[in-house]
């Protein structure tokens, strides 16, 4: 019987097998599947995550691992040719302490990075992390620089980018994303400009990075345009009817509209006049020492965030026909704001809330899937010793 190594590739889908750590409520799982990506292992350390994700999956093969990364062992993990981790953002992001690599959760990196060295000659030939942008200055960049060289050490060349989910679904969700690349000498830093790297998708702070560390191992791919975004706010949004629970009473809105600001104020107060709905978000957030709610109005939200206080709830704000309606925005329309429109929500609306302001929008890494995993994969089926094929 011929070995594994030696089958003819035949099948499209037969060596697209991945692990996902931190995998949260499997969106990441979502957008890999609908590039033809095979589920092998999943991993995360949080049951409340856990549950969402058994729940919508219901897989016959239970490939989800709760546990903390710090003691999962490399050697227990299966051969896959894809290893992704969506790791805590909390201490790189503008928003937190900014403690960096070294923070209480960030730092569960070093706790993947422990898992590719145990998985010795098994340690998967692509890896694709994706974290908030806020990682890539963490540290006046020095996280960011020691994340890069870790990875190289492992035997990855690397590349970035950064990728505004906006292109995708109403919703500003700026996120920055690392490909490695196993085994590749193919440095391509020699005598290159900044123009050569600068794009939508490389902006200049990045570029500069890239240009200003010739020692890292880069493997720049050339990608191609994102896309134009084909659906509105509008078009996520509940038809739920007006004399639903979830709009507030008219003195409630008549607080929420005396916190925001007088232009905003103004644009609302013109939407009413409108014959058709306008779709608006806000957030509330404290500006010298008062609420304020800052209305969005260009006609796409926020981006979602875990709900740990009252103010990382995202408003909804409709407007029109002589009439400005307002709640909260539902977990619903979460799901559809991260691509995951058909999503099994819970109805447990904090763990629901909780699981998508803290996951990886679906086209998204759809997206990154079709034009650079994929691709890159195709390249690697040259040398099969290092795929695995067929997910068991």
């Amino acid at each position: 019987m011929p070995s594994i190594r030696d089958k003819i590739i035949d099948a499209q889908n037969d060596s697209k097998i991945f692990a996902e750590f931190f995998a949260g409520i499997g969106l990441m799982r979502m957008g890999l599947e609908n590039a033809g990506w095979n589920i092998a292992y999943a991993n995360d350390i949080d049951p409340s995550k856990e549950l969402m994700y058994k729940r919508h999956f219901n897989d016959e093969q239970n490939h989800f691992q709760l546990g903390d990364i710090h003691q999962i062992a490399g050697e227990s993990i299966p051969k896959v040719n894809l290893a992704t981790a969506s790791f805590p953002c909390t201490d790189l992001s503008h928003a937190g302490r900014r403690e960096g690599l070294a923070g209480k959760q960030s730092s569960a990196f070093w706790g993947f990075v422990r898992i590719l060295d145990e998985m010795q000659e098994n340690k998967p030939p692509i890896i694709l992390l994706e974290n908030v942008i806020g990682f890539l200055t963490s540290h006046n960049g020095k996280d960011f620089h020691s994340a890069l060289t870790a990875l190289n050490k492992l035997g990855y060349a690397v590349d970035a980018f950064i990728i505004d989910a906006s292109h995708f679904v109403p919703q500003s969700r700026v996120r920055l994303f690392i490909v490695g690349k196993l085994e590749s000498n193919d440095n391509i830093m020699e005598e290159k400009q900044l123009s050569f790297y600068e794009s939508k998708i490389r902006p200049a702070k990045l570029a500069n990075f890239i240009c200003d560390h010739p020692e890292i191992n880069w493997n720049i791919t050339s990608l191609p345009p994102l896309p134009q975004r084909e659906i509105q706010l509008s078009d996520i949004v509940e038809n739920l009817p007006d004399t639903a629970a979830e709009w507030w009473s008219e003195d409630r809105v008549e607080y929420l509209l005396n916190q925001t600001f007088d232009r905003h104020r103004i644009l609302l107060e013109e939407a009413k006049k409108g014959k058709k709905y306008t779709y608006f978000t806000a957030f509330r957030r404290i500006r010298e020492g008062n609420s304020m709610a800052e209305v969005r109005s260009d006609g796409i939200a926020g981006c979602l965030r875990t709900p740990k206080g009252g103010s990382a709830r995202q408003i909804l704000i409709r407007s029109g026909k002589n009439k400005i309606s307002v709640r909260l925005v539902s977990p619903r329309e979460c799901a559809r704001l991260m691509g995951a429109d058909n999503y099994k929500i819970t109805g447990n609306i904090n763990r629901d809330l909780f699981g998508f302001g803290d996951a990886v929008c679906v086209p998204v890494v759809t997206w990154i899937a079709e034009n650079y995993l994929n691709p890159l994969l195709i390249k690697l089926k040259a040398n099969s010793e290092n795929l695995v094929f067929n997910a068991s």
